[in-house]
């Protein structure tokens, strides 16, 4: 076949222009997304409680609900955290299982437990995860003029600009966004709806002898709610459909009631105020209120097509709408332009150095070109395979395209070394092309098995990095095979028609001063030397072995490498009873102390209206700020001013810091602390306040050195009935509730639909305090007025403010951060000191082990790996002995990697142990190169010292070469900044060291090895 393409050129060009055609057109149809769109294995079920207490949501609520969904297939952790007002589960299933399915199933056991739960309780709400879930970025509406809310509504200030700026966002801009096809849906939060309040004016009704309950029931009359009816007239049929006379504020004021034989309008007897909703939660942008957008984006759209529709979109806007300023934050398409603009200028920087090093070593300007030709050749094919077998343009398979070029020169490099040293030994182009491609063709096939056999592992591992890296294994694989098939017949073809006019080859004059022969002669004394001192080289790789058992032990081990970022979340819980307004312009106090460090800040004060999960759950008294840093230098002095601020102003506070909410975070972010001991109480019950507090008090004297934060409580005013005296006037505790609920503004009658709008009709008081509320507030009974007060007692309660449970139950959360070598101490100290208390038992969890776990897959996957290597080889070689021979050298290149990462203070993650596995595939093609040459040599009865000297001058340049430009190829990648960088910079500092010591290896060590098997023993 060879010998047919290299007299066909024409049609091998013609050929390859068509498959580069179409590897274009196919790159501008690829989706390109931060990384690979996989199904997230978690289903999250919100359970919104007004007003009902943590500990009463966890007990009326939440255990039931967990008591079902504990019995759903594949469920491999369930964790549930009960709140003041809202509730929440996360449930966690495997890997690969079928989340659509999963989600039915959920609702299914939540419908079965509808009958068991509170009455009033709204059903829980249901979400499934998803990678395309998190906004691509955040717009927030504010006011350029915002003025101040008027006096005329004293319940609660808003201004009627910023409501007119939540009914325009929900009712128009969110609606001409979600038109555009890349846009899935536009989440929103930070809306103020209105309500009408009804507020009776006492003496009148006082004086007419009316009720609060008569007034209550006439209105609930007034709610016209009817469906339609059917006449039939002969052959015709007609419906006949009722309107509510109710549409608005004029309309309510209107409403006849006939109370006592006499009739009243009832702006007679009561004042009709529309105004906001009391809000539990607010958003701010640069300190003025806002409207918050989360823009999410159709899971097949290309990123780059969404950013610029919306650009598109938001230029209008700003035209059309002056008065309102539009800010796009926590933009994800930036990340993402960044990150694959700076991995694709690192392809691109690899490659020319690649070059460079072909050009000194083959002393011809041409040979570098050839191999240039083939690099975009093999990467627009590879992106056309892409395309057919549906892998996106991302993070993960570009990382694999840079692997791929590395390994893809290597190829290049073998074929055009052998077909040139062929040519230089007298032998005519054709049957040096020919000769020369074929002699490599089976060393580089096997090299390509062994490389793929260990990222072939690599989809096996548990979880979402098995399914994420299935795109670097598939990515590595297709180039490293397009490359075999570019670089065995379109190489060859274009090496003859490149010299076809040249005798025989010459170096290129001003090139032929950089000889290579003095440093094959250098290495050939180098090698007998060691031979002379073989007891040298076994004595090194003894104490490879044992060194890198050591410092596979003592290396910090971390899901992922420390990542880059110029922005940040601020979680903060004030621990205290405040409303959402307080919480709000206390946030807004904190970032007012950081305003000269940071570009753009959003408040997300209290309770958000957001639909997905995308942020995270907080009550009235949270709240999570994004700050985006003028440069990531500033991400520090900004973290240490926020603490010391909070220590100041609000030491009970609790404060924690986070990256912004990106796929990464929500993948593989550690949603658990280092260490969590799990207090739990044997009474089956979430534990007492002052008895978890008196253990963690023992705890925190125990262990001096760790800090450990009080326990989270909530005090609360409690009202008590008095039955002797509700008997003694004849008050229900129905009519008890409704005088409470009309008193706090919480009665709601009826509501108002007008279009997309809803408008609740709410009876209430004109209250000021608590003192209004026993004082001034009365209950009408059969013969006089009655002070609440008389009919309650004031006392106060205190409880947990958060109640957390997993599968085994009840447990308060201890979160320690202790270093990796105290954290056994520290958990035997945990031990003794509930092993005094018998009220209480320990479990503990935390990122110390799942990252231990994650770190023995990979472990378990690197040992596959090597198995798969060994039964390649051993086809290959068809030899059990050799196969160990070049395997072996893989203990002294991972020791050296580990010193490394040791040296620079990296842990060992997810990204280096994949750059650990990445090492032992490609490290032994140049073993694999030079045993193959011995064996060809010894077969033509060269002695076996001879041969293996032979065989090392022979390879030593390719050896040479092929690990320089492996090298090359991920140089860049130790240059950090971005997300991309940084998470593939441990990957490349690995494979930079373990080639390195591993080219040191295959020329010195392997021929020692085989030496000293196959020597003549006496």
């Amino acid at each position: 076949m060879l010998r047919r393409l290299l007299d066909r050129p024409i049609a091998v060009t013609m050929t390859t222009i068509v498959l580069v055609i179409l590897g274009i057109v196919s790159s501008r149809l690829l989706p390109i997304s931060l990384v690979p769109d996989v199904d997230a294995p978690y289903i999250t079920i919100q359970i919104p409680a007004q007003g009902i207490s943590a500990r009463q949501l966890n007990e009326t609520v939440i255990t039931p609900l967990r008591q079902q969904l504990i019995q759903l297939s594949q469920l491999v952790d369930l964790r549930s955290e009960a709140r003041e007002g809202n509730g929440i589960i996360r449930l966690t299933f495997e890997q690969g299982s079928n989340i659509d399915y999963l989600f039915i199933e959920v609702n299914e056991k939540i419908d079965r437990s509808v009958s068991s739960l509170p009455r009033d309780l709204e059903r829980p709400k249901v979400i499934k995860a998803s990678a395309t879930d998190i906004p691509a970025f955040y717009i927030n509406l504010t006011l350029r003029d915002e003025h101040p809310a008027t006096e005329r509504d004293e319940l609660f200030p808003v201004s009627e600009e910023f409501s007119a700026l939540s009914r325009f966002a929900a009712q128009v801009i969110t609606k001409r966004i979600e038109q555009l096809p890349e846009v899935a849906m536009v989440d929103l939060s930070g809306c103020v709806s209105s309500e009408l309040l009804v507020l009776p004016d006492e003496t009148k009704l006082r004086q007419a002898g009316i009720t609060m309950n008569d007034i209550e029931q006439a209105l609930k009359r007034a709610d016209v709610s009817l469906g339609s009816l059917t006449i039939r007239d002969g052959e015709y049929q007609y419906n006949v459909k009722f309107r509510s006379a109710v549409s608005g504020k004029n309309d309510v004021e209107n409403i006849f009631l006939k109370i006592n034989g006499r009739l009243f309008r009832l702006k007679e007897l009561a004042r009709v105020i529309e105004h906001p909703r009391k809000r539990q939660g607010m958003i701010s942008s640069d300190g003025r209120s806002a409207v918050s957008l989360a823009v999410i984006k159709q899971s097949d759209a290309r990123m780059s097509k969404l950013k610029e529709e919306i650009q598109k979109q938001l230029d209008q806007f700003r035209h059309d709408y002056p008065d309102v300023e539009f800010t796009v934050t926590r933009d994800q398409t930036e990340l993402l332009d960044y990150s694959i603009n700076n991995l694709v200028s690192n392809i691109i920087s690899g490659a020319l150095l690649a070059c460079l090093i072909i050009l000194f070593f083959m002393r011809d300007i041409k040979s570098p070109l050839l191999v240039i030709l083939t690099i975009p050749v093999t990467l627009i094919v590879s992106i056309l395979v892409f395309y057919l077998l549906r892998i996106s343009i991302n993070i993960i398979s570009l990382s694999g395209l840079v692997l791929g070029i590395g390994m893809m020169v290597d190829n290049s490099i073998i074929v055009v070394d052998n077909i040139t040293a062929r040519w230089l030994r007298g032998e005519t182009l054709k049957k040096a092309v020919l000769r020369g491609t074929q002699e490599v063709v089976a060393p580089m096939l096997s090299s390509i098995l062994t490389t793929c056999a260990v990222f072939v592992p690599l989809i096996f591992i548990n979880g979402m990095a098995g399914a994420l890296f299935y795109d670097q294994a598939m990515a590595v694989a297709i180039t490293l095979f397009v490359a075999y098939g570019t670089t065995i017949t379109l190489l060859p073809v274009y090496y003859r028609w490149w010299y076809r006019n040249q005798p025989t080859f010459r170096p290129t004059p001003w090139l032929d001063r950089f000889s290579f022969d003095r440093i094959t002669k250098r290495y050939e004394r180098i090698l007998v030397w060691f031979f002379r001192h073989r007891a040298l080289m076994w004595g090194i790789y003894a104490v490879s072995f044992a060194g890198l058992i050591f410092l596979f032990t003592e290396i910090d081990k971390e899901r992922l490498p420390k990542m880059t970022y110029s922005d940040m979340l601020v979680r903060i819980d004030w621990n205290d009873r405040i409303s959402a307004e307080e919480n709000s312009r206390r946030t807004k106090a904190l970032v007012a102390a950081v305003e000269e460090h940071i570009d753009q800040s959003t408040v997300m004060a209290g309770v958000q209206q957001f639909v997905l999960s995308h942020t995270d759950e907080t009550s009235v008294t949270e709240a999570v700020v994004y700050l985006k840093c003028h440069d990531a230098a500033d991400v520090a002095p900004v973290q240490r001013t926020i603490r010391n601020y909070i220590a100041e102003h609000a030491p009970e506070a609790l404060c924690s810091f986070g990256v912004s909410g990106n796929i990464f975070d929500m993948i593989f972010a550690e949603r658990e602390a280092r260490l969590t001991a799990r207090l739990r109480s044997t009474s089956g019950r979430a534990a007492d306040p002052e008895q978890l507090q008196s253990l963690i008090d023992r705890i925190r004297a125990a262990l001096p050195d760790q800090p450990i934060s009080p326990v989270a409580l909530q005090e609360d005013i409690l009202y008590v009935a008095r039955p002797e005296q509700m008997a003694l006037y004849g008050i229900s505790y129905a009519d008890l509730i409704t005088t409470l609920r009309n008193a706090l503004n919480e009665n709601t009658l009826f509501t108002i639909t007008t279009g997309d709008e809803s408008l609740p009709v709410v009876i209430g008081n004109n209250l000021r305090d608590l003192d209004d509320l026993l004082g001034k507030t009365f209950i009408r009974s059969a013969e006089t007025e009655i002070p609440v007060g008389i009919l309650m007692r004031q006392t106060m309660d205190t409880d947990l403010k958060q109640i957390v449970a997993g599968a085994e139950g009840d447990y308060y959360p201890l979160d320690l951060t202790p270093s990796t070598k105290d954290i056994p101490a520290v958990m035997a100290t945990i031990r003794r000191c509930v092993a005094d208390d018998d009220r209480f038992e320990v479990s503990f969890s935390g990122s110390y082990f799942s990252n231990r776990n994650m770190v023995g897959q990979l472990v378990g996957v690197l040992i596959v790996a090597l198995l798969l290597l060994f039964f390649i080889l051993a086809a290959q070689f068809e030899s059990l002995v050799q196969p160990w021979i070049i395997l072996s050298e893989i203990v002294i290149d991972l020791f050296g990697a580990l010193i490394v990462l040791w040296f620079f203070g990296v842990s060992l993650n997810l990204m280096s142990m994949i750059g650990l596995i990445v090492v032992c595939g490609i490290v032994i093609n140049d073993s694999i190169l030079k045993i193959d040459t011995i064996n060809t040599l010894r077969r033509q009865g060269v002695s076996l010292k001879h041969a293996i000297l032979e065989a090392g001058q022979r390879r030593l340049k390719a050896i040479v070469m092929t690990s320089l430009t492996t090298i090359l190829a991920v140089l860049p990648f130790l240059a950090r900044g971005d997300m991309g960088s940084d998470l593939q910079f441990p990957m490349s500092l690995v494979i930079i060291s373990g080639m390195t010591v591993g080219t040191l290896v295959s020329v010195f060590f392997i021929p020692l090895a085989y030496y000293e098997i196959y020597k003549p023993r006496r």
